[in-house]
């Protein structure tokens, strides 16, 4: 039976969450809550859908949340019935896009989506290293300096410069910008020639995980094939090398961006998941 989530489901989609850590190619796009109280609160003003069995308990979850233009998909996630829970969520979407991600390897959730109409977009690689094996290499070139915040306009020029896929934030305001920098986790190293910033990397740091994730590296451009994306590296990681309790570095990669999947294979960093986007999007072709 597929029905509305209730408070009382809290420990059994706990424990589904707990199902999908414990195997890589189980991975969707899921809650980030692993306690039954903050569970409850994240689910609150959701879509939020399970697959009850014959004996009353949760076989499977999927719920909607919002995200960028449209909805999220989080799940299909469990052995029930993915099939009809996906097609009641897609229901209550209201018509909104909604993207989905997947591990490549969950062959079944992604049958499931693919069979609902859900189109894969593209692939994203993960990569990860040893923090002090990618900081030994930091060095600033000669004629070149290394800062920790840059003017907002010129975060945005480079921003735009660096990558024709990046949109997101070139709508911010000066106000904006400088509230995200403002985070404690977020760390920003940037290369300047002269008065010139040609390259950035920006970091997010996870004390929890032991981890921080360069979410973005740039490098203009009329500056490529300098080995500047190397040097960002190495410098990034110096930065999370800052943090004792930061081990690892990760970087993320889609599929079209050969070369940063080629830089960190490069710099020595190991493949550790891959991951589908997929959107489902009814209002394409509307006038």
């Amino acid at each position: 039976m597929i029905r509305p989530m209730r408070q009382a489901d809290a420990p059994d989609v706990l424990a589904l969450l707990s199902w999908m850590d414990d195997a890589p190619e189980r991975e969707v796009f899921a809650p980030d809550a692993r306690e039954a109280d903050e569970l409850r609160v994240e689910c609150e003003d959701r879509v939020c859908l399970v697959a009850e069995g014959e004996d009353g308990e949760v076989r499977a979850y999927c719920g909607l949340a919002p995200f960028r233009d449209g909805l999220v998909l989080e799940g299909p996630l469990g052995t029930g019935e993915l099939r009809a829970l996906l097609a009641r969520a897609v229901e209550r979407s209201d018509g909104l896009p909604i993207y989905a991600f997947s591990a490549r390897d969950n062959l079944a959730v992604r049958e499931v989506l693919e069979e609902a109409g859900f189109t894969p977009m593209h692939t994203t690689d993960f990569y990860t290293a040893r923090v002090p094996a990618l900081a030994r290499f930091a060095r600033v070139p000669e004629g070149y300096t290394s800062v920790e915040a840059l003017l907002p306009d010129a975060y945005r020029a480079l921003y735009r410069a660096s990558e024709d896929g990046w949109a997101g934030r070139l709508e911010w305001t000066d106000a904006e910008i400088g509230a995200h920098f403002a985070r404690d986790d977020v760390r920003l190293v940037a290369l300047l020639r002269g008065e010139k910033p040609v390259g950035f990397a920006e970091l997010e740091l996870n004390p929890e995980a032991a981890r921080a994730d360069l979410t973005y590296l740039a490098v203009h451009p009329a500056e490529r094939g300098q080995g500047l994306g190397r040097v960002l590296l190495a410098l990034a990681a110096a930065e999370a090398a800052a943090h004792p309790e930061i081990r690892d570095l990760r970087a993320r990669a889609h599929d079209h961006a050969r070369a940063a999947r080629a830089l960190y294979t490069h710099a020595g960093m190991t493949h550790c998941r891959s991951v589908v986007t997929y959107l489902r999007d009814d209002t394409e072709g509307e006038v």
